[in-house]
């Protein structure tokens, strides 16, 4: 079995029915043993794959032996384990990536804010206020998911919530310069307040 944790772009027959989200509508579908998908990308723990007719699905790194592959390892976000703080959050909500794009949602633009409050029971509550890149995106509340399950999975937080806003409408200026420079987008663009960060 292989592992590759990187993009590539060999073709390969699945080795089992396999889960996958269709890109971009959102919608569950199951491909069956045998179907012939290329990797395009592999971030944040999912893998994106085109099939021959260029449809493009995502599908989860639990799945990856029906790829033929070795699921890719963890990666934790930074700071010691069972500690918590603000750079944690954001560093755990650089591990989510759009589908589409190899940018993460956070040097994409789509976090608006992050609030961090003590829970009357113990630990935290995060509220995120996040974007997609057009109010149609079908893949809205996968990606809220991911940010959700991820959040609920670090030290100390006993809630993560997401609302998915369109106010202001996100543009390619709420980028981070990297991410724009990956993308050629023009680095003189105007650029609009990108990310706020309130405890």
């Amino acid at each position: 079995m292989r592992h590759w944790s990187f993009v590539m772009m060999e073709m390969v027959e699945l080795k089992r029915d396999c889960e996958a989200i269709a890109i971009p509508s959102g919608m569950c579908r199951v491909l069956p043993k045998g179907s012939a998908v290329r990797i395009v990308q592999l971030r944040g723990g999912k893998y994106t794959v085109s099939s021959d007719i260029h449809a493009m699905f995502r599908i989860d790194a639990r799945d990856a032996d029906a790829l033929g592959l070795e699921a890719p390892a963890t990666r934790n976000a930074g700071g010691e384990p069972g500690t918590f703080s603000e750079e944690l959050v954001w560093d755990t909500l650089r591990l989510v990536y759009d589908p589409e794009i190899p940018i993460n949602v956070v040097d994409l633009g789509l976090i608006y804010s992050c609030v961090i409050n003590p829970h009357e029971k113990g630990g935290n509550i995060i509220t995120i206020r996040m974007a997609m890149t057009s109010p149609g995106c079908g893949m809205s509340n996968v990606l809220k998911a991911d940010v959700e399950g991820m959040l609920q999975r670090l030290p100390s937080v006993a809630e993560a919530h997401v609302e998915v806003v369109f106010d202001p409408p996100w543009s390619p200026s709420r980028m981070s310069e990297a991410a724009r420079l990956q993308l050629g987008f023009d680095l003189k663009a105007d650029a609009s307040p990108r990310l706020t960060q309130i405890t």
